[in-house]
């Protein structure tokens, strides 16, 4: 039953993928799936478990992890798995005990800075200072300790995905349990057996957390995409992204950032198969949309923007320079996975290089 199952979800990945790329060409352009990305996806799918036959031995348990696979034990918390996916599911979960709302920033850093490292920042150095900077400010506080060993169950991930649904529709705390739960659901698919009671409820308890901001009804002229047509709601939010850069230049770049983390949590939960998850908050980011499009009220704070630069975060120096304390919350991982993510996805739509002109903004 085991190997049915996993074959079957297999074949409906596959095929959501050429149906996926069949889309991508008849608009002219190449698929961009590699072996990697692949494995990931495929992972997210299937709980990170794939059965791999083994000769005479039969159907053999296997995790998947970037380009290889290894054997995965579900009982050991400890293995097969990045150390910043387990720091970050700690940090998420324990968070509610804690300050929920800035100690949960910390968990979705660690686990955003994985993939920002997996599948864009491809210079060593740079990942190294990465991973110094998140040791210097996370790693080794007590958010990110070990949860005790536990039976893991992949099966009850989706509690995370129906406690986001619940008030999907309402605007709470500008989107942050959307991207919450999606990092957090993308990172327990990637190694299950981390996923614990312990951690699961934590993390469900998080979203339960947050409460209603600016929680009006949306203008109704605003129709995003469908979030299952990657292309054309990637190119919708970076637009909607650029325009927010424009008009809080001098107020910050909170709105813009988190137009692209809000909306970045939506794509990646409809690219991993939730798509009545994603659906879920589609009121709430239309919310988002509108209230961002109003721009900032004379009474709000100014803040200083930052210094025009050339450099970006896949570069090295860009890590290199920024000073050991100066990541805060964890914003400086946070928006620029999304943002390279979501450009990835919009192909070579005219608001990549637009966005990309005035990205320092955010950086």
């Amino acid at each position: 039953m085991e190997a049915q199952a996993s074959n079957a979800q297999l074949r409906q990945f596959q095929a959501r993928e050429h149906e996926s790329n069949a889309m991508i060409q008849s608009n002219g352009q190449q698929p961009c799936l590699n072996r990697r990305k692949f494995n990931r996806q495929l992972a997210a799918l299937t709980g990170g478990c794939v059965l791999a036959h083994g000769g005479t031995q039969g159907p053999k348990l296997q995790f998947i992890y970037g380009d290889e696979t290894e054997d995965l034990n579900p009982e050991a918390a400890n293995t097969s798995t990045d150390r910043l996916i387990e720091l970050g599911l700690n940090a998420l979960a324990r968070s509610p005990e804690m300050n929920y709302f800035a100690d949960g920033h910390r968990g979705a850093a660690l686990i955003s800075a994985h993939y920002l490292c997996d599948e864009f920042v491809d210079q060593p150095d740079a990942q190294t200072r990465i991973a110094e900077l998140l040791d210097i400010n996370y790693s080794t506080t007590k958010l990110c300790a070990q949860f005790p060993n536990e039976r893991p169950d992949p099966n009850a991930i989706r509690k995370i995905g129906e406690t986001l649904a619940k008030r999907g529709d309402q605007l709470l705390q500008v989107g942050h349990n959307a991207i919450f739960a999606m990092l957090a659901i993308k990172a327990f698919r990637l190694a299950p057996q981390l996923a614990t009671p312990q951690r699961v409820e934590g993390v469900c308890e998080l979203i339960r957390r947050f409460t209603p901001w600016n929680d009006t009804p949306p203008d109704p002229a605003i129709q995003p995409p469908s979030f299952t047509d990657q292309k054309a709601i990637s190119q919708f939010i970076l637009q909607e992204a650029s325009d927010a850069i424009d008009r809080f230049v001098g107020f910050g770049q909170g709105f813009a950032g988190h137009m692209m983390t809000f909306g970045h949590s939506l794509v990646e939960l409809a690219s991993m198969g939730d798509v009545e998850w994603a659906e879920s908050c589609r009121t709430a980011f239309c919310k988002y949309v509108t209230v961002t499009r109003k721009g900032p009220s004379p009474e709000d704070r100014r803040i200083k923007d930052h210094l025009q630069t050339k450099l970006r975060p896949t570069d090295t120096k860009y890590w290199q320079d920024r000073p050991d304390r100066s990541v805060g919350i964890g914003h400086v991982f946070k928006y620029p996975y999304a943002y390279y993510d979501l450009a990835q996805r919009a192909g070579d739509a005219a608001i990549v290089p637009e966005m990309e002109a005035k990205a320092w903004h955010v950086f």
